[in-house]
């Protein structure tokens, strides 16, 4: 990593796996693979995200050779995926997101599962939420995780929300804990090394189920550091590409640990958003791929639909190479001050999928223990073409729509 300028730096650090050998192995086996794993899944448990303010060269190097280090990169801005207003949504039984990932008439409610939002905070005084148990941290420095956005809030609805004059909103209505990290907003919000250490905080707290709406924000980035730190176009690009691979390999890493920690801890998996960068239908049309942290492996990366005539269609906004895919034009969910709005972005997909991934959790926790590999093949797994237009391109949407699901499957 590029240290031609002081830049804080994020670090994942886990005790180093130690020399544990199977007893009845002889002298100086190596571990067993049981033994290996176990040892693998303690560290995961212990792990941590640390930040340097003011890395030097020498200590990028000791970094580099630390075997409690499993990675470092510079810590960019975060943002929210920022939606886009839509036309207020007709009176319902249910939204039309509700049912068409069949949450509506699936058996299970999401009871006994934890699920984390990690976005601009959440209005804990809604309607929406009466009777969850919300767990709150702000990392921003607003000094509460009170949401002043709405954006955190309408997720957090959209995944949980309780009826709301006699409209169902939320797809798991039975989450009975959330545990909610304003990573958003404030005056430190808005950084991959905040971000990645709400993710621990709330795997720590038991979320099953990670919801993130955000992405770094590359082209804010480059900006900084041409206009900051006065490097030239072509440099501030290549520095900021630098720092934008470590931190997808970063971000892997900390999925993938969480993953491995399953064993001794309870299952998390990480459902984020695609972005809303692309212009399908503009002039020149084009597509961008997923954004970080969504672009990270072990990461479900969503996709936002639309409802129209002839079957569900991509977004215009919506960014490509998405694992699976949610509603996501339209959305109708909780706000501000008691009140609710519709709008559209892949902000709006990514709660719709995470809380049809709690219903899956709920359904598989009461076979047994919970597996990270299994609950996120379920959930891509259930993903269906048959409500989306002929002809959709796999490649905007992965798997396909998510569906609930049932006493059948």
């Amino acid at each position: 990593m590029s240290n031609l300028f002081n830049q804080k730096i994020m670090i994942l650090r886990a005790p180093s796996l130690g020399a544990t050998r199977d007893p009845f192995d002889g002298p100086g086996a190596s571990p067993g693979l049981e033994s290996t794993a176990q040892n693998i899944a303690e560290r995961a448990v212990s792990m941590t995200v640390e930040s340097d303010e003011n890395p030097s060269g020498s200590t990028l190097n000791a970094l580099r050779n630390d075997p409690t280090v499993l990675g470092f990169a510079p810590a960019m801005p975060m943002k929210l995926i920022e939606p886009f207003d839509a036309d207020a949504a007709p009176s319902a039984a249910a939204t039309w997101g509700v049912k068409a990932v069949g949450a509506h008439t699936s058996p299970f409610s999401g009871a006994g599962v934890t699920v984390a939002v990690l976005d601009t905070g959440i209005a804990a005084n809604h309607p929406a939420f009466a009777g969850v148990n919300l767990v709150t941290k702000d990392f921003t420095g607003a000094g509460s995780a009170e949401d002043d956005n709405g954006h955190g809030t309408h997720c957090a609805g959209t995944i949980f929300g309780r009826d709301l004059s006699g409209q169902r909103i939320g797809v798991a209505t039975g989450v009975q804990k959330a545990v909610i990290g304003k990573v958003l907003g404030g005056p430190n919000g808005g950084s991959s090394d905040i971000l990645a250490s709400a993710m621990l905080w709330a795997a720590d707290n038991g979320a099953h189920v990670i919801s993130m709406s955000l992405g770094i924000d590359f082209p804010g980035w480059v900006d900084e550091l041409v206009k900051v730190h006065g490097l030239s176009i072509p440099a501030a690009t290549s520095i900021a590409l630098e720092g934008y691979r470590a931190n997808v390999r970063l971000f892997e890493q900390l999925a993938n640990l969480l993953n491995a920690r399953a064993s001794v801890a309870q299952t998390t998996i990480v459902v984020a958003a695609a972005g809303n960068e692309s212009e399908r239908t503009g002039n020149p049309a084009y597509e961008i791929n997923v954004a970080p942290p969504a672009a990270a492996f072990g990461i479900t990366s969503v996709a936002a639909l639309a409802d129209g005539g002839g079957g569900l269609t991509v977004a215009p906004f919506s960014n490509t190479m998405a694992t699976v895919a949610g509603p996501g034009v339209g959305v109708f969910s909780a706000w501000l001050n008691g009140g609710t709005k519709t709008i559209s972005g892949t902000s709006m997909a990514t709660p719709h999928v995470a809380g049809v991934a709690a219903l899956w959790a709920e359904r598989l926790l009461a076979q047994g223990p919970l597996s990270p590999v299994l609950l996120q093949a379920k959930l891509i797994a259930s993903g269906t073409f048959k409500p989306l237009k002929a002809g959709t391109d796999p490649v905007d949407v992965g798997a396909g729509l998510v569906q609930a699901p049932t006493n059948a499957n």
